[in-house]
């Protein structure tokens, strides 16, 4: 028992710093926007009517919607919106017209995840830094310097892993949740009366009063929900249960309390509505509040920057995006990789929002788009979860929800008033990468079509060779084929050129399904072809490290003596040339065959020694 609840305190506290650091630093600009867009008249009415938005916004979008609803949608324990597009798509596959849009659908929303990921950490550290405007204006022109440093030192930092400090993280996020709670209640208790917004009339009359703001008006208020994506997709990082206990006691307390602040203290001074979240600390604390804030965003742009890598991995094994280069960090966790591509071309795009935009509050108005978009898709995959893959009733699938939809239908309607403003650039950064990975999908899938119509079978092969066998020599050859039964043409350049053939030759063909972990009982499919060589079939779930090596250990106990000083991988990289017209428009064919050509090879994805790869290949025209 005690064992047991010092697991949950340390996952509790790890699911503070990892999961709740997006959320908890929007206090940052929040109510600062709202009130600084200039569609709401500042009067005692109106800060009741906001707060209780704010309030009720969080309870039912993070409370019920992610933390009761979405949190059961679990697949084998993995959240997040691959996982989901996973869990719909097995759930509607007796509808293949209807997986196919919902496979595009959810895509989409992984897309959009790398749009809010350049624009997260852009916000988060620029509205810390900007507290040092507060102090002085003398600082506002070290803004954006500053801002640049701390993000390229984040970047920099992330080849050698987050292992040494990671164990900080979850101290740091709760100081931080600590220290805004406390700001807020020394506000509130200077005007209690304030409270009075938790009751939902104040938000209703706000809306009723005004619905034509109201409306706009959602465009800034959804940024105190931002970050409520990661509740779902951290869930198999913590489970369930530490992440719930996170929320309501921890969480959404503290949020609660600094906001309910934030509007007491712009009762009494209403010009402190130019940056309410620094100005509600005494002038001795607000360095170091600064120098908290910036530690928590920090913290925050980390979990979406380890969350970019992991998504990218999730994608590249479910077969949309060329194999990428993965380093891991750690030899205890397998989970901790660094992918440079992806690491530096997001600071370059995360450095390019700070110096297009300038301020968080320009960042603001290109905030939000990308966020509701991913919150509509989610809430559409989920009634295709709870409908068609647990087989509830149609009445209370629409119950459960179609409220869920409206309201986020509504608050990404709003958001699209940002459109003009910047809201188009994320939008753009989630276009592109749709365009690419769907270019991938596209163009592998010609590609198989092509190399199946010219395939030779293995079995009938191999009879053949060894009718006049050619000279064996010691040693284990490894094939990777992407179809199993077909003659790799690492095979074939080898017979001709070096005219040998190994003493165990394994024709080994890698599988990625759709669901986030296969074990080991079902990693491997051995069929024997004779003549010592072996068919083997390698399966993966999107979530599973690939290493092909440790994979292919049990084939030693079917009379294969593979020895891992002596076996050798052969890869067969293809020279893809674009036929024009074959199948896709003419530039995405031209995307493919570069994307094919820059792709890295297997060895780094499927952990592969680097000096035991020959790599050999052929020209196809697609």
């Amino acid at each position: 028992m005690s064992a047991t609840k010092s697991s949950l305190a340390a996952l509790t506290l790890g699911a503070i710093g990892i999961v709740y650091g997006d959320i908890g630093t929007s206090v940052l600009y929040a109510v600062k926007e709202v009130f600084g867009s200039g569609h709401v008249v500042f009067t005692p009415e109106n800060v009741y009517g906001i707060l209780s938005i704010f309030f009720w916004t969080l309870t039912l979008i993070v409370s019920l919607k992610y933390v009761v609803l979405v949190l059961r949608a679990d697949n084998k324990g993995e959240g997040g919106l691959v996982a989901m597009l996973a869990l719909a798509s097995q759930s509607v596959k007796d509808k293949p017209a209807l997986r196919r849009v919902l496979l595009m659908v959810g895509v989409f929303g992984a897309c959009l995840f790398y749009g809010d990921g350049v624009i997260t950490p852009a916000i988060s550290v620029l509205s810390a830094i900007e507290g040092l405007e507060v102090a002085s204006p003398a600082f506002k022109r070290l803004v954006i310097p500053l801002t640049l440093i701390i993000l390229f030192c984040l970047f920099f930092v992330q080849k050698y892993g987050t292992g040494g400090i990671g164990r900080f993280f979850g101290p740091i996020t709760l100081l931080w949740f600590v220290t805004i709670a406390a700001l807020g209640i020394v506000h509130i208790a200077d005007n209690p009366a304030i409270l009075a917004a938790l009751s939902p009339h104040h938000a209703l009359r706000f809306i009723g009063d005004n619905p034509g703001t109201s409306f706009i008006i959602l465009g800034a208020v959804v940024l105190c929900v931002t970050g409520a994506e990661a509740l779902y997709a951290d869930m198999g990082h913590f489970g369930k249960r530490p992440i719930r206990l996170a929320w309501f006691a921890i969480v959404m307390p503290a949020l609660t309390l600094n906001y309910f602040g934030q509007g007491a203290l712009l009762l009494q001074r209403p010009e402190a509505v130019k940056n309410p979240f620094y100005l509600m600390a005494p002038d001795w604390a607000l360095l170091p509040l600064v120098a908290l804030a910036t530690m928590a965003t920090v913290i925050a742009s980390q979990a979406l920057i380890s969350g970019a890598f992991s998504v990218t991995k999730q994608v590249i094994q479910l077969g949309y995006l060329p194999r990428l280069q993965i380093r891991h960090t750690s030899v205890k966790e397998t989970g901790q990789i660094y992918m440079p591509f992806i690491n530096w071309g997001l600071f370059i795009a995360i450095a390019l929002a700070v110096m297009l935009f300038k301020s968080s509050s320009n960042l603001a108005s290109a905030y939000g788009i990308a966020v509701t978009l991913d919150m509509l898709i989610t809430t559409i995959l989920t009634f295709f979860v709870i409908r068609y893959g647990w087989r509830y009733p149609l009445w209370l699938c629409i119950s459960a929800t179609g409220c869920f939809f409206l309201i986020d239908l509504a608050f990404f309607s709003s958001n699209m008033l940002k459109l003009a403003d910047g809201g188009w650039f994320p939008l753009l950064i989630g276009g592109a990468i749709f365009t690419l990975m769907l270019t991938w999908k596209e163009g592998r899938n010609l590609l198989a079509d092509k190399q199946r119509a010219d395939a030779i079978d293995l079995r009938s092969f191999l009879d053949a060779v060894f009718i006049s066998p050619p000279a064996r020599v010691e040693g284990t050859a490894v094939f990777l084929t992407s179809e199993a039964g077909t003659v790799p043409n690492a095979l074939l350049h080898n017979l001709k050129h070096n005219k040998v053939l190994h003493e165990n030759n394994l024709f080994v063909t890698v599988r990625n399904h759709e669901t986030p972990w296969i074990g080991l009982d079902k990693r491997i499919e051995i069929t024997p072809l004779g003549h010592d060589c072996w068919q083997v079939i390698v399966n993966y779930g999107f979530k599973n490290d690939p290493d092909l090596p440790a994979a292919l250990e049990p084939v030693r106990n079917r009379g294969c003596l593979m020895d891992s000083m002596n076996t050798s991988y052969f890869l067969s990289r293809d020279v893809v040339v674009p036929t024009f017209g074959g199948g896709m428009a003419d530039w995405r064919e031209k995307l493919f065959a570069q994307m094919h050509h820059n792709a890295s090879a297997a060895a780094d994805f499927l952990n592969l020694p680097n000096n035991a790869v020959v790599e050999l290949g052929s020209k196809v025209e697609i």
